[in-house]
Order: C-alpha cells, then sequence, then structure tokens
C-alpha cells in the first residue's frame, strides 16, 4: 500500500496496490476454461430461488443486534442478513459489527484482513483455500450478484464432500459465513459484481489450494448463464477433491 500524509496530522490517504490474478501475488484475470466443459450442460436458467440449495426448515434463525443468522444445511455455515433501514433518501445499515456477530453467531473469531474483488459476468473464482493458516471468511456483494458456494473439505466431518450454495445480491445484502475447512468459490451472474470478504488470517499464497469447480464428484448445481465459465489460468489448474490436499485435523 501506498500511505500519503495530508495537511492535518494523523489524517493520512491510503492507496492499496490492485494485483492481477496470475500476478505471483494476486488474483484477477478472466482467462476461460478450455479444458473442462459445464457439467450442468446447456438447460435454461433456473429461476433464482431455485439456485439455492435447500436450507432445511428445521435449522433454527437465530436474531442478534441487528442481524438474522440462518443455519444452512451444513452445520456452521451461516447466511447472515443485517437490519437495513432504508427511506427515500436510500439506505444504512451495519455490514459488520464484531460483537453483534458474535452474540448472533455464538462465534467468537478475529478478522485479520478485508478483500474486495470486481469480476464480470461469467467469471468463477475457485474453488480456493489455504491448507495452512485456513481462512474462515464472512463474504458478501456490494454491487451486482453471485452465486456463492461453499464445500467441506473436512475428511473428519460427517458433511465432507457436500456444498451450499446462496445467491448474495447488492439487493438482498446476504452474507455468508464459511468456516476454516471450507474451499469457497462463486460464479457472477450480473454484468459486474464487486464482493467484498473478510478473513481470519491472511492470505498465503504458499499455501493456497485449489479444487476444480466441475468436479463431478461433488456436483455443485452452478446456474447456468449459456456462456463458459472465465476462470484464472491457477483455477483452470483445480484438482478433483479425490486427488486434492484436504483438511485432516479441523
Amino acid at each position: 500500500m501506498k500511505v500519503t500524509a495530508t495537511a492535518i496530522d494523523d489524517v493520512m490517504v491510503i492507496e492499496r496496490t490492485v494485483l492481477s490474478e496470475d500476478s505471483p501475488a494476486g488474483r484477477s484475470s478472466l482467462t476461460p476454461r478450455l479444458d473442462r466443459q459445464d457439467h450442468t450442460g446447456s438447460t435454461a436458467p433456473a429461476p433464482a430461488e431455485e439456485r439455492l440449495r435447500s436450507i432445511p426448515q428445521a435449522h433454527p434463525e437465530r436474531k442478534g443486534v441487528g442481524m438474522k443468522v440462518t443455519s444452512t444445511a451444513i452445520p456452521g455455515v451461516m447466511v447472515i442478513e443485517p437490519k437495513v433501514f432504508g427511506d427515500a433518501r436510500g439506505f444504512f445499515f451495519e455490514s459488520f459489527n464484531q460483537k453483534a456477530f458474535n452474540e448472533a453467531t455464538g462465534l467468537d473469531v478475529n478478522f485479520v484482513q478485508d478483500n474486495h474483488s470486481r469480476s464480470a459476468k461469467g467469471v468463477l473464482r475457485g474453488l480456493h483455500y489455504q491448507l495452512q493458516q485456513p481462512q474462515g471468511k464472512l463474504v458478501r456483494v456490494v454491487r451486482g450478484a453471485v452465486f456463492d458456494v461453499a464445500v467441506d473439505i473436512r475428511k473428519s466431518s460427517a458433511t465432507f464432500g457436500q456444498w451450499v450454495g446462496v445467491e448474495l445480491t447488492e439487493e438482498n445484502h446476504k452474507q455468508l459465513w464459511v468456516p476454516a475447512g471450507f474451499a469457497h468459490g462463486f460464479l457472477v451472474l450480473s454484468e459486474f459484481a464487486d464482493f467484498l470478504y473478510k478473513t481470519t488470517d491472511y492470505y498465503a499464497p504458499a499455501h493456497e489450494r485449489c479444487i476444480a469447480w466441475d468436479d463431478p464428484g461433488i456436483g455443485i448445481e452452478w446456474p447456468d448463464l449459456g456462456i463458459a465459465p472465465a476462470l484464472s489460468g491457477k483455477d483452470q489448474q483445480g484438482k478433483y477433491m479425490a486427488e486434492a490436499d484436504v483438511f485432516s485435523d479441523l
């Protein structure tokens, strides 16, 4: 980052370095994947409500200060909906409040890094995880819409190899909590999407791994946009879960 002092002491302008996907330390290229095709075929796109993997009604909803938390089909993965205050001028909501988050989720986590990516329609990022320094992620969209996916890759888990998918949009303000021990990815549904996420550990490229987005053993039901997903060079090299390094002690 670049930090520039202003005319007032202690007030500073901070400029972050924007990295490209296939640079040594970053991610953002739109390179299309050519070696595999979407296993969903060429069926018509499903309505938005059908793109969500079902969340059983038996799972509880919890209400904390300024937010609602809904459990998903995989224990530990949660959908978080902040309380939005809106009127003719626009809206306001707390996108994150540590005390409210802890109270509503029952978690006690410390976030150390915030990330922001912008992607065009059809870009698919993932499925990413760090084998060491595993990251819990709190993700949301502030522009556009994505189909966001978490895959349980904890070998000792009863839900190992299962996935949950949720549509996150700038209109619904939903957030998804993805615990450490999961692979994460998303597909952009809108013309562009700005995707924000908080992480519980720092980015560690030496420990980064990628599982193939179209692994038939996982069987993620990605929305069909009528175009081949655009992937980075790294993500094109993603392994099937049966061949990948996964978590054995989480």
